[in-house]
């Protein structure tokens, strides 16, 4: 019988660090091991203090070996902050073969084609994912492999980072004692779990609210149709009740945790709290409803300009399957409502769709949403290994480059 071999996903957020290990078990994914840390090494999804980015991912790391009692040497990585961009790129080349038939190398030759856009020197290519294939002029193919033509073309999606950016991630994962065996543009991987076939074929949109910047991406027909990152996010929040009520920064944490609240509406005008409940050295009282306001200042200020996103690309109101919401600044309570009525559309907090057994509970906790979906990325793709005390059993097979490229990105 062979040995399991693990995946492990690593996410670097703005207020913390979170790392899932799983493996596959009976077709189901089996989630080992969770652990997160406090970082502070990171602003706006870019790291900026490499020391204690690196505690942290050594600390969040451990606590997931501790649990699953094993160790790994090899993560996916997500890549996330305002430096991501999303570029339309078309690729076009001649089918090698005399008779014509395209071949998997010729659809992997029009895709790195297609990577190779004008860019700038200090951005790096992250993913290149086809979204459709034209043969000799025939537009709307998902798969030419074996199809007969003499020009192939395919449109694509580009996802590009800072080059430093990267690099620093690369080099705080490495001062960890870990490798990267891949790394993901977060919110696609954060997609894998939390968003069904049938949602991506109909039209949807995932929105990953982090503490210091706001991700989302929109499928459609099973294809990835736009994405993007907004620098805003939790955090902002903290800071706007901090200075509404002019207290400390650690006290409005507690109390937009405690009391926050989407819709001020909802709230009762007299519904008080007293601050030295939280901390003796404050006084006075503060109004739910007026921390409501706050909240629902900054919130519509980020879903205003998702919604304007989407009018730019003809898709406000129009995606059928709706909203889902994730991130730890998705569990603000009356969030589904604010956003379905900016937005108009159905919203609803994302939950793992995916068979997953293991520790799952803790999976409800939306800050490990992103973690899990590299861990699953690493497990689909093939970037797994064998935990240190167990041997490496023998792989059988060769994964086929281009499917795998393909089936990244379709449902």
């Amino acid at each position: 019988m062979s040995k399991k071999l693990i995946s492990c996903g690593l996410d670097i957020g703005t207020s913390k660090v979170s790392v899932c290990i799983g493996t596959i078990s009976d077709g189901n994914i089996d989630i080992l091991g969770l652990g997160k840390s406090v970082c502070n090494g990171v602003r706006k999804g870019v790291i900026v203090d490499v020391e204690e980015t690196v505690t942290a991912i050594s600390t969040a790391l451990e606590e997931a070996e501790r649990m699953c009692d094993c160790q790994v040497d090899s993560v996916v990585v997500g890549v996330g902050g305002s430096h991501i961009e999303s570029t339309i790129s078309r690729g076009v080349i001649a089918v090698s073969k005399n008779d014509g038939e395209i071949s998997e190398a010729d659809a992997m030759r029009v895709i790195d084609a297609a990577r190779a856009v004008p860019n700038q020197p200090n951005r790096e290519v992250l993913h290149v994912i086809p979204k459709t294939f034209t043969v000799d002029g025939q537009p709307g193919i998902s798969d030419p492999v074996g199809m007969s033509g003499i020009r192939l073309e395919v449109d694509t999606n580009v996802i590009s980072g800072s080059l430093a950016a990267i690099k620093n991630v690369s080099r705080c994962a490495s001062q960890a004692g870990l490798a990267i065996s891949d790394m993901v543009f977060s919110p696609l991987a954060t997609a894998k779990i939390m968003l069904s076939k049938q949602q991506k074929e109909i039209g949807v949109i995932l929105i990953d609210i982090g503490a210091g910047t706001t991700s989302y991406v929109v499928f459609e027909e099973g294809d990835l149709v736009h994405s993007g990152v907004l620098a805003i996010g939790s955090a902002h929040i903290t800071n706007d009740i901090a200075i509404g009520l002019r207290t400390n920064i650690n006290l409005a944490e507690l109390i937009k945790i405690k009391y926050g609240y989407a819709s001020p509406e909802k709230i009762d005008d007299k519904e008080e709290i007293n601050l030295s409940t939280f901390d003796k050295t404050e006084t006075g009282t503060a109004s739910v409803k007026y921390i409501a306001e706050i909240i629902e200042a900054r919130l519509n200020e980020i879903f205003v300009l998702i919604r304007d996103e989407l009018r730019e690309i003809n898709r406000e109101g129009m995606l059928p399957a709706g909203v889902v919401l994730t991130g730890g600044g998705a569990k603000l309570e009356g969030m589904a409502e604010m956003v379905k009525d900016i937005l108009r559309l159905p919203t609803q907090i994302g939950k793992p769709i995916l068979p997953l057994t293991g520790v799952v509970d803790n999976l409800n906790d939306p800050v490990y949403a992103t973690s899990a979906g590299l861990m699953t990325w690493g497990i689909e793709s093939g970037s797994v290994a064998a935990p240190k005390k167990m041997s490496a059993p023998e792989l059988g097979g060769v994964v086929n480059k281009v499917k795998d490229a393909f089936k990244h990105f379709l449902p």
